[in-house]
């Protein structure tokens, strides 16, 4: 089973976003069904790490928080943009020190802080375990760093190790 499908989840998840972004009918299906085992067999040759899912009835809990927070720091950056006084507002880098080296959880961190308007992942010290951070409001620092740390590294060490 695994000579076919090497990486299920994956196949099931490109048909199904090819499915949502097509629409369904029977061309559609073995189209998008042939594009996701191809897809899927060619991760095969990337050799990604699969990752071991300790905690993944946390999960949920981890994609409701990152959903909440892209909508409230939208809101947050919508009310700084439109805002007139600008002079108040000040951008800045802060260094966020990390327990986190699991490639996997580090990729999924990227994403949620990337994908969260007024942040934005700069850079990655594998050798320190340092994350560079650019904040669009920084108003503090440390603010800043029990929130990565505690709102979603926290819950990545616990999902994945």
């Amino acid at each position: 089973m695994s000579r076919v499908l090497p990486y299920p989840l994956l196949t099931a998840s490109l048909l199904a976003m090819w499915l949502l972004l097509n629409g369904t009918s029977v061309g559609q299906l073995l189209l998008g069904t042939a594009i996701a085992l191809a897809a899927s067999r060619l991760m095969v040759a990337l050799q990604p790490s699969k990752p071991r899912l300790k905690g993944w009835y946390l999960l949920p809990k981890l994609v409701a928080i990152v959903v909440a927070d892209i909508w409230r720091s939208n809101i947050a950056v919508a009310r700084l943009i439109l805002r007139r006084d600008q002079s108040r507002r000040m951008s800045g880098f802060i260094v966020v020190p990390l327990d986190l080296r699991d490639p996997t959880g580090l990729a999924i961190l990227a994403c949620i802080v990337t994908s969260t308007p007024g942040t934005a992942w700069v850079e990655y010290s594998s050798t320190e375990s340092k994350l560079l951070l650019h904040v669009f409001d920084l108003v503090d620092e440390a603010y800043w760093i029990d929130l990565i740390k505690s709102r979603y590294e926290r819950l990545l060490l616990d999902i994945l190790t």
